[in-house]
């Protein structure tokens, strides 16, 4: 294997930091939610502040997928990262849908499985890529 080899078979660089520092985002957002849902309970401006927080968590799940494409084309990386990204997206939507529609026992447990499918995601993201 010659050394243009290895470099062409490693994903471009700027594409996994993109993704790496989406995930981590998408995670701190995710608790936020679990904050701001809290704050529901609490404050009178709860309800808006979950629901705008819940927009932009759907927006940072779009950018998740996005750069987990990315990562992908152009960046030649592997493309086990899309299908979790796109799963949180849609899942998210769902939440969101079932939020405004005030089905709360199926909201809430839902709530913290994507909870838990972004720390999974996350750790899938930040592990050490295999050695040659």
């Amino acid at each position: 294997m010659t050394a243009s080899t290895a470099v062409a078979a490693r994903p471009a660089t700027w594409t996994i930091q993109t993704l790496k520092a989406v995930a981590v985002l998408h995670v701190v957002a995710l608790l936020f939610q679990a904050v701001t849902a809290g704050m529901l309970l609490s404050s009178p401006g709860g309800r808006a502040l979950h629901g705008a927080s819940a927009m932009a968590l759907a927006v940072i799940g779009l950018l998740h997928l996005v750069a987990a494409i990315l990562v992908r084309w152009p960046g030649g990386g592997p493309a086990r990262f899309i299908g979790p990204a796109a799963g949180l997206l849609v899942f998210t939507i769902v939440a969101m849908v079932l939020g405004i529609m005030h089905v709360k026992t199926v909201h809430l447990p839902l709530g913290v499985l994507l909870f838990g499918g972004g720390v999974a995601q996350l750790i899938r993201v930040m592990a050490r890529p295999e050695r040659a």
